[in-house]
């Protein structure tokens, strides 16, 4: 659940839920010698008047292309020790496009125990 920000209240919310990716993270001996299954969700706020479509057209919004590009290319640049450092990075590179307003993001790794769900870090940015 996202935090109340009076930032929000006119935001439309764009997202991608449980984007499963093959990651080089963390500092465990096994998480440094193989990839692992990571769990990505990317919650985008942008302006619900700049986003709302005249013309039904896809240059109108932001595109759910541009959350995986983002993803799938910081995990293509290779390891990373910390969860929270990948949340970091991620936020502040959906911040760079001036269409967001803010960002929820996190990160959880399903496999690390085997008496968990997932092991994971939640971040909330915004531009204010």
């Amino acid at each position: 659940m996202t935090p109340f920000n009076p930032l929000l209240a006119h935001c439309r919310r764009l997202f991608i839920q449980d984007l499963e990716v093959l990651a080089r993270i963390g500092i465990h001996e096994f998480e440094l010698i193989a990839a692992q299954r990571l769990l990505i969700n990317v919650d985008l706020y942008v302006s619900l008047q700049a986003t709302s479509p005249k013309s039904d057209s896809i240059d109108e919004v932001v595109d759910y292309d541009f959350i995986r590009q983002v993803v799938l290319a910081r995990i293509q640049k290779g390891h990373i020790h910390l969860q929270e450092t990948l949340c970091d990075e991620l936020a502040s590179q959906f911040l760079q496009n001036p269409q967001v307003l803010a960002v929820q993001l996190s990160t959880r790794k399903p496999d690390v125990y085997s008496d968990c769900a997932a092991v994971g870090v939640e971040i909330f940015k915004s531009r204010q």
